[in-house]
């Protein structure tokens, strides 16, 4: 078995750094469409089971709903959610654990699958701000996830430290996560007709984004 783990913050607390554009309401439906994008990508995969890994019922039934498995956080936090999936993935066997952010808004089938085939144990993908928007573990516990600032730096350490090649993978698919309000107009000029992108022009973030320029 492998699997991409897809952590979800509760959608009251998402995106909490687009609050100078976006209600907490809009943030929410945000974060929704954004998780319905990336599972675009992660179900299309073969051989990939997605589980979906939130304290949120609305984000667990959209698991449900796309065919992923729901994990039900027992602490909120991102390093918690991170090590309960290791530790479930180690007991069920799996050889591999991919983590994806949420928030991948770009992210494509073609580019998530280049990643997931490269060889080796650690395999990683970068962020456009130095963090990881993929980690690909061989086995699951193979080095500690770091997410946050600088963490792509952190898993090449970390890797290095335990002797281990780490394969970093560039891909402009997977450079991008929305996190703050310059990132929205990224995402509408792609050339990607998702959720997240059709949710923004449905709340005419453009028209509002300019106004507060």
């Amino acid at each position: 078995m492998r699997v991409i783990a897809v952590p979800v913050k509760g959608l009251a607390r998402s995106k909490r750094r687009l609050s100078p554009v976006m209600s907490p309401l809009e943030r929410g439906a945000l974060t929704l469409a954004l998780l319905e994008d990336v599972l675009d990508a992660t179900t299309a995969v073969p051989g990939w089971e997605s589980w979906v890994v939130s304290q949120d019922e609305s984000v667990l039934e959209i698991a449900v709903r796309r065919g992923a498995r729901p994990v039900t956080e027992t602490k909120p936090t991102l390093s918690a959610a991170l090590r309960q999936v290791e530790r479930e993935a180690t007991e069920q066997a799996a050889s591999a654990l991919a983590v994806l952010p949420a928030d991948a808004g770009l992210v494509t089938a073609d580019a998530l699958a280049s990643v997931l085939h490269t060889l080796g144990p650690v395999v990683a993908s970068p962020s456009a701000r130095g963090g990881t928007n993929l980690l690909l573990r061989r086995p699951p516990r193979a080095i500690p996830s770091r997410f946050g600032p600088e963490s792509m730096r952190r898993h090449v350490d970390a890797a290095a430290a335990k002797g281990l090649p780490a394969a970093v993978v560039e891909r402009p698919e997977l450079a991008f996560d929305l996190d703050l309000p310059e990132d929205i107009p990224v995402l509408l000029a792609s050339a990607k007709n998702g959720r997240a992108r059709e949710a923004c022009l449905q709340m005419d973030l453009p028209s509002r984004l300019s106004v507060g320029a």
